[in-house]
This record gives C-alpha cells, structure tokens and sequence, in this order.
C-alpha cells in the first residue's frame, strides 16, 4: 500500500536558525585562532536583542558582540522594521570557562586516547533516493528555501516583498517498494512586507512560489494535478524572525539532520566544537552511511554508535541496512567489518575529517546533511613567539588558509567498501 512521508525546513531567518548561526560563527572564530579550542556556546535571539551563553576553554580573543551582528546582517536583519536588526539590537555576551570536571576526562589522555565529551549515542543515515543520498522530503524543502533566499538576496527584482524569516514542507508519496513516486503536498510559508490587502498578498505569493520558485528545484515529472499547495496558509505572515518568536541555538536537530528518517540521538550540533561528540561522531556516521550506500553495500543504512564521557573507545556500533544490503552477510556481520574499516575514537575522527578548522558557519542552516564538500581560504591567526635578549616576545599573525568543508560529505571510502566486500 502506498504512504506517505513528511518532513520540513526552515530558512536562515528562521529564529532557531539565526541563534543557530551566530554560535557557530562565535565558534569558528575561536577556533580560527586556537584550533584546539573547547566551546560550548547557546545563543538566544528575541526582540531587539541576542544573549550568548555557554562555557570556552581557549587562548582565542573574539569580539563576540561584532560577531553576532555581523551574522544577523548576512542573513539579512537589516531593517529597524523587522524589530531585530544588526545594527541596533542588544547583544550580552555570558562565556565562561568549561567546567574543569568534564575537561579533566577528556584531556587526562594524549593523542588518539582522547577521551569522548559526553555520553550519548549519534546516528548517520543515507538513502540512494536522491542525488544527495538524503531523504526527498527533506532535500527538496531545504533546496525551497535555499533557492528563496538566493532570490531574496539576488534577485530581488523576482519576489522584492520577501523578508528572511521562512519555512517549507514537502510530503512525498511512495509506492510497496519504499520507492519515492510523486510530490503529494508542498508547504511553504515567507515573511514578507506589507500588502494593502491581505487577498492581493496571499494571491501574489502563490504564484509567484509556484510560478519561479518551485519549477527550480523540483523536478516536473514528479508534480501533477494532484499535487496539493500551501502557501502562507495562515494568511499574513509580516511579523517574523526573533520578534515573531524568540529562537534558541540546537531547536531545529531534526532539519539540520534526516528529517525525520533514520533516528537521532538527541545531541544538536550549533556551537560546539568537536571534542563533543554530538556532533563528530554524528558527522562520522553519515560519512559511514553515505559511504556505504554509494558503494552499493545497500540502498538505505543507518550508522549508530555510542561513547562513555572520557572513554576513546565507542562502547558500541550498529549497522542496519533496513533489508536493503546486496551481500549476503547480516547487519552484524557488516557492522563488524565496518568497524574495522573506521576508526571512531574522537581523535580519528576530528583528524579524518579536518574538524579543528573554521569550517562550521557553513553548517548552520539548510542541513548539516547533503551538502556538497568544497575548498575555501579562510583567514587565521597564530600567536609567534621570538626570543629578543631576555624577553620572549610574542606577535599574533594572520594568514589564509585553504580547508575543505563538509568533508563528512566526501565519497573517499566507497573504494575501501567495494574491497572489504567484494562488490
């Protein structure tokens, strides 16, 4: 029998988004001059104001206040319309250092005995129906609203009435075969300016969502005449952002994951640095699972592992491939063999992928999941030390640096699959 499956996103005006954000630029800020830094940072964005909250361990110096506007005006807060604008909005900054008791078992070991930063288990997931390995539902709601903000942002002469706040929904049909068929609804909801009347807005946005926004990034053969809108079904939509709803670092885990699919652990990612595993190993497991898929091992697998505070070793790794694996092995038996492929202990990880860099702004909004990796120069800086006479001097220096970001996304271990299992 056919079903049905749903999941959403949110724009980077979304108010989780932007606290989302702006602790994850306050991050890479630190690391960009201490990649050994520990943080730990929450922000909360409300009315005319932004708190930034949480615990640091680093030798970094950061204008924490700068960083949080200049985040709110790239996303396109700029207004004093919006009651949440970069220029004039308030911003505390609350950072202190990170409780010595956690610090002490992740730090009591050297080098690849690194123990974990909490407790907890982490899930990756891929599936071999899209071109991202990711869920449909939630590829084509993040491709919605990354594709409305470029309008926004590029092509205002388009849709000039949008504002940053905005979110979108997809629900996608799949026949006995858990094969993706046809789009069967789409939900989208955007701020915007003011109309004189409330029919002519809802009107203009309607087709304007459905005559230039969602011809881009759904493909046609997967609309029909059933296929059911919702475009700002609520009716106006002119109040949105932080003064709409307050919003609050790590809220949107499900979008910024597998929407739905799959599991998750509970752990959101924003602000933290990679010693917390919440985030690597989560970033791990999908590099595992996407792997797999693309390698042919199956067409849908899900990765868990879990970790005790302190311990470098994972206490455990499970694979399932949801019946789906093409080798006659069962999830057990791939989970072991998989688990000699990996190394998991938190430092091998943070070393595989690149994790000390500055690479986590990026990740913020429109998914942590099914992005493309890239390289990019970032700018950083280093402390130099030089001996004149008696006095050790120390200058701080600024460089560019080329790193690679989304490097969980990469493909470099379908090689390594195909030879451990003979595919």
């Amino acid at each position: 029998m056919a079903y049905l499956f749903t999941s959403e996103s949110v724009s980077e005006g979304h108010p989780d988004k932007v606290a989302d954000q702006i602790s994850d630029a306050v991050l890479d800020a630190m690391l960009a001059q201490d990649p050994k830094s520990r943080v730990a940072c929450e922000t909360l964005v409300t009315t005319g104001l932004a708190v930034v909250a949480g615990e640091v361990t680093t030798k970094a110096y950061v204008e924490v206040a700068d960083i949080a506007r200049e985040t709110i005006k790239r996303i396109g807060y700029t207004s004093d319309e919006y009651r949440f604008d970069a220029e004039s909005c308030g911003v505390v900054v609350t950072l202190h250092s990170q409780s010595p008791d956690i610090a002490q078992g992740v730090d009591r070991a050297e080098g690849q005995e690194q123990g974990a930063g909490d407790q907890g288990m982490m899930f990756g997931y891929a599936t071999a129906e899209t071109p991202e390995y990711m869920p449909m539902a939630l590829a084509f709601s993040h491709r919605l609203l990354k594709e409305l903000a470029k309008i926004r942002k590029e092509e205002k002469h388009l849709m000039p009435y949008l504002r940053p706040d905005a979110k979108a929904q997809v629900t996608i049909e799949y026949n006995e075969q858990n094969q993706p068929t046809r789009v069967h609804t789409i939900v989208v909801s955007t701020q915007h300016d003011d109309f004189d009347t409330e029919a002519a807005m809802q009107a203009k946005i309607a087709q304007d969502i459905k005559a230039i926004l969602i011809p881009r990034v759904i493909p046609a053969h997967l609309l029909d005449a059933h296929t059911i809108y919702h475009i700002n079904p609520t009716g106006k939509f002119v109040i949105g952002g932080p003064h709409g709803d307050a919003g609050l670092t790590g809220r949107k885990i499900i979008v910024d994951t597998y929407g739905g699919k799959g599991a998750h652990g509970g752990g959101a990612f924003s602000g933290k640095d990679s010693s917390k595993v919440d985030r690597s190993a989560a970033y791990a497991t999908r590099h595992i699972a996407k792997n797999m898929v693309a390698a042919g091992l199956a067409d849908e697998v899900l990765v868990q592992v879990a970790y005790a505070i302190g311990v470098a070793k994972p206490v455990s790794l499970n694979v399932n491939t949801y019946g789906t694996a093409k080798v006659a092995l069962s999830d057990g038996e791939i989970a072991e063999k998989i688990n000699g492929l990996f190394d998991m202990r938190p430092a091998a990880i943070i070393e595989r992928l690149g994790l000390t860099n500055p690479i986590f702004s990026p990740t913020a909004a429109y998914g942590h999941m099914g992005r493309e990796s890239y390289k990019d120069k970032v700018t950083v800086s280093y402390i130099e030390k030089k001996q004149e006479g008696n006095a050790l001097i120390e200058t701080r220096r600024t460089e560019e640096k080329e790193v690679e970001f989304f490097t969980w996304e990469k493909l470099d271990y379908v090689d390594k699959i195909k030879a451990a299992f003979g595919l």
